[in-house]
């Protein structure tokens, strides 16, 4: 008899293939069975005729550390449909560290009420190693799974201490004893390590307004933490500093895969930015340059819905920036911050810094920031720069008064990224751009997208910029592909993470965020999404119910539902990860059963013009061999480049399959197997082989699930 009997949903898998209409039974935690009728008994139906059955959401950009502590079930992300988080995110994490260190590393960026940080952390951090941490975390009634990074910040302080961390070079040993430590955290159990180069993530403490630690690292100390990454093919997250185009360089350089395993690096982020509105066009580029002519393996991340930014007056992330916001978000009071107010030469470099045109992401237009609540409810709903207008008075002038009058009293938000519908589809629909970034857990007071990836299937299906399925892939299957996670697909024998939506519903605008009381976090302010009728008509964790019309079950965070996901590396030498990554038949597809590269080049060749083209790409090539030799006029060999276009562009039309740099430009075996493929296909034995070649790898997936 099964647990739990889904009936009549329409089914998809995660794979991006046509949703079938069928049942699926639960046993154990685990799919038992997916079929169009299921007869059998079982302790439980749901009737799911009219809903979409998908498998649960994976968040791969949260920063849910400290929180997952306080609040294991993590409610605020699962009833968007999300069963599995990544956190660990931009350098920060828990796994190593003192708790005085960890909360001034955190508190800032998360700002999460002081008191609650501390409490915690003086309570919790009793473990003295990474796999101390890991059997802790275990131990937690987790509500999601949750699969964890070594963040760069809290390494390096570990080793240098929190002062010399902010300010000097390390030292060969402390070079040599970050290096042991992040292959310890590794080897517990961490999917990677995340570092952050950008300068405005702060501290607070007794360094207050100084940027993490990370980002005081010199290029040897990351080129360390990517070549422990690399050995083992794990994650490297990095944010690259906006200010500092050299750091750029430095991402081809730490990413490059020539003669040598590629990088697993993903990085924050690609948006469309207001203040650069060409700026998008460069992210396709640079995965092109990196993945394609470099053997890379780069994944940027991008944010699913326009990047709106809440703030209460000077508060905010926004100002972290420029040197006079730093300061205001550094004062612990109101009374601080008069001070500051009334400075006047303060005053002048607020309104120089605000003005400059030195890079930046936030744009600091005026017209651009809507009041949300003021002393002055006239003010409300309008603009600074309309508010200024109706005053006769110049908008940063005002801006600035109101700044001093009201401080924290008047809420304002901004968008300043991703406000372009068409655009922001073009990043999230491109396949080496991962939807992500949805920081939960971070900045609570300051934004919430939360439902990032339900947010990427309400688009596809209201505007049909990407097939539903392909949309479900993109935040289920194909994360967890790139990142290694044992999530993500729905099949018989996996663990029951399933989400059950009302497609109906999926064509509502999506929710804006409101305001609440958080009890999780002592009654303080954090902005959330609230769907009036729910999308979410149900999410199951291991086959227990723990969402039911959008709204968290009692079960979540009291009964333990989410496992600890480790990562599924195995150690092999360079060569060995070389090997493997030249012989992905795709970007997601790096572990197969085959030996011979003409099975794998089979898999890379199925579609019937795609086999076509390269056919044709034979011809070209020896009937310019021959035209020179004939003539005598041996420059016709330096056309011999267009054979390799005429594959490429069968590759581009029919099947953009992964394709090594080295078998483009030449290699023998890609050069044999060209020659074998020519005679399959003349010989009619090009489908029987690509069927014998697709069974095998079926057989394969099978016993390997």
């Amino acid at each position: 008899m099964y647990d739990l009997l889904i009936r009549q949903a329409l089914i998809f898998n995660g794979l991006d293939l046509p949703p079938l209409l069928g049942d699926v039974a639960i046993k154990a935690g685990v799919i038992a069975k997916i079929a169009p009728t299921i007869d059998e008994p079982a302790l439980k139906i749901q009737d799911a005729m009219g809903l979409w059955l998908t498998p649960g959401f994976i968040d791969i950009h949260t920063h849910y550390d400290i929180e997952v502590e306080i609040s294991p079930g993590l409610p605020e992300s699962v009833r968007h449909g999300v069963t599995s988080i990544v956190m660990g995110n931009c350098s920060l994490s828990v796994t190593v560290g003192d708790p005085k260190t960890l909360a001034d590393i955190f508190l800032r960026v998360e700002t999460l009420p002081a008191e609650l940080v501390h409490h915690w952390l003086s309570q919790a951090v009793q473990w003295q190693t990474p796999a101390a941490y890991f059997t802790h975390l275990e131990q937690l009634n987790l509500g999601p799974n949750v699969a964890a990074m070594l963040g760069h910040s809290a390494l390096r302080a570990k080793v240098m201490g929190l002062e010399r961390s902010l300010s000097e070079r390390a030292t060969k040993a402390e070079l040599i004893a970050m290096q042991n430590l992040a292959i310890a955290a590794l080897d517990a159990g961490c999917i990677g390590i995340s570092i952050d180069m950008v300068h405005w993530h702060k501290v607070s403490g007794a360094f207050s307004g100084a940027a993490l630690p990370s980002h005081h690292a010199h290029y040897e100390e990351y080129k360390m933490l990517t070549s422990v990454c690399r050995e083992r093919d794990a994650v490297f997250q990095m944010i690259p500093n906006p200010g500092n185009l050299f750091s750029f360089v430095n991402i081809f350089r730490l990413s490059s895969g020539v003669f040598r395993p590629p990088l697993r690096n993903t990085i924050l982020s690609a948006l469309d930015m207001s203040e650069y509105p060409a700026l998008w066009r460069l992210f396709p580029v640079m995965t092109f340059i990196c993945n394609r002519l470099l053997n890379g393996n780069i994944r940027f991340q991008t944010l699913t819905e326009p990047f709106t930014i809440y703030a209460d007056g000077p508060l905010t992330p926004l100002f972290e920036e420029f040197a006079t916001g730093v300061l205001l978000n550094s004062c612990s009071s109101r009374e601080e911050r008069r001070q500051l107010w009334a400075d006047k030469k303060f005053e002048l470099e607020f309104k120089k810094q605000w003005c400059s045109k030195l890079p930046r992401t936030f744009h600091r237009d005026l017209a651009q920031m809507t009041i949300l609540k003021s002393p002055d409810h006239t003010m409300v709903g309008k603009t600074f720069a309309e508010v200024a207008a109706t005053k006769n008075k110049e908008a940063l002038a005002l801006f600035y008064e109101l700044l001093v009058e009201y401080d924290d009293q008047i809420r304002w938000m901004a968008c300043g990224a991703n406000h372009r519908p068409a655009i922001r589809q073009r990043l999230m629909a491109h396949p080496h751009i991962l939807p992500g970034f949805s920081d939960a857990g971070a900045h609570s007071r300051h934004l919430a997208f939360f439902d990032s990836s339900l947010s990427l299937i309400r688009q596809a299906v209201s505007t049909q910029f990407i097939s539903p399925q392909l949309a479900i892939k993109r935040v289920t299957s194909e994360p967890a592909a790139w990142f290694k996670l044992k999530t993500g697909v729905l099949r018989e024998g996996a663990k029951a993470d399933i989400v059950l939506l009302r497609p109906e519903k999926l064509r509502m605008p999506i929710p804006a965020p409101t305001e609440i009381k958080d009890p999780l976090l002592q009654g303080a302010i954090r902005l959330v999404k609230r769907d009036v009728d729910p999308a979410i008509a149900s999410v199951y964790i291991a086959g227990k119910e723990v969402v039911c019309d959008g709204q968290p079950l009692p079960i979540l965070g009291q009964e333990k539902t989410g496992t600890v996901l480790k990562s599924q590396y195995s150690m092999q030498t360079a060569a060995a990860n070389l090997s493997r990554y030249r012989n992905r038949i795709n970007d997601e597809l790096w572990d197969h059963p085959f030996t011979q590269y003409w099975d794998i080049f089979l898999l890379k060749h199925q579609h019937k013009w795609n086999a076509i083209y390269h056919c044709w790409a034979v011809v070209v090539m020896y009937a310019l061999f021959i035209l020179a030799v004939y003539t005598r006029h041996f420059y016709w060999l330096l056309f011999m480049p267009i054979s390799q276009l005429i594959g490429l562009i069968g590759h581009r039309l029919f099947e953009r399959s992964a394709i090594d740099v080295r078998d483009t430009i030449f290699s023998w075996r890609a050069f044999l197997c060209l020659h074998r493929l020519f005679y399959a296909v003349i010989s009619r034995q090009y489908s029987p082989e690509i069927s014998r070649v697709r069974q095998a790898l079926s057989d394969y997936e099978k016993v390997k699930q």
